[in-house]
């Protein structure tokens, strides 16, 4: 990490110095407005690697076609999508009313944990931001770890984020302008009301903001 790096640094220069010092870093993404706009500056900056996508069978049709839409965009990109092989369960079985924690650890943790596993990446690229929960308040650029996370949109605000992918004709999921400023799967997923922070309507009233792929006992 560059010791010069402040909170206006060009997230451009991070991702730069991201790509020399790790070659092999790998991109997930879920498509929301942080990781359309990362996905975006990952290519003007070189990134030529894959964007690895979980699809846990309950995502909202408009995120598949964002995913699509994206792959479309930037040929050059290697989109992949991981399931844990899981259908979604019978009605009145459904883990995600009893036991989100679990459904996520199952659904989307376990099937990104098995293919870094297998792919060893180093370092991930991640388009996590501090404005979009408490715990995200201290994000910095770099995260040490068994593997480093690089988080070249900490400083970025929602407004700035929203900005940029307007300027640059982004091909942002729909129902972000409808109200659903952070979007997962569509049964833990609602429209965020005003003043409530991005991130309030993910599993609303379960007392969970993450779904452990970054933060917990069982992040990646």
């Amino acid at each position: 990490m560059n010791p010069a790096w402040t909170e206006e640094t060009d997230p451009l220069e991070v991702i730069g110095w991201a790509l020399e010092t790790y070659p092999d870093l790998i991109l997930p993404s879920a498509f929301n407005l942080n990781g359309t706009v990362l996905i975006d500056l990952a290519y003007k900056a070189g990134y030529r690697g894959e964007v690895v996508f979980v699809d846990t069978g309950y995502h909202f049709p408009e995120t598949l076609q964002t995913r699509d839409r994206l792959a479309e965009r930037y040929p050059d990109l290697q989109f992949v999508t991981l399931t844990a092989g899981l259908e979604p369960e019978p009605w009145g079985q459904e883990r995600y009313r009893t036991d989100p924690d679990a459904c996520c650890a199952a659904r989307k943790v376990a099937p990104l944990r098995a293919y870094l596993e297998r792919k060893k990446p180093r370092a991930l690229l991640n388009a996590r931001s501090r404005d979009q929960a408490s715990t995200r308040a201290h994000l910095g650029f770099v995260e040490p770890g068994e593997r480093v996370r690089i988080n070249p949109l900490a400083y970025w605000t929602r407004e700035r984020l929203e900005a940029y992918a307007k300027a640059h004709e982004l091909p942002v999921n729909p129902l972000y302008w409808a109200g659903f400023l952070s979007i997962g799967c569509w049964p833990c997923t609602r429209a965020v009301r005003p003043g409530e922070p991005a991130r309030a309507g993910r599993w609303a009233g379960r007392g969970k903001t993450e779904c452990g792929l970054w933060v917990g006992k069982e992040a990646l």
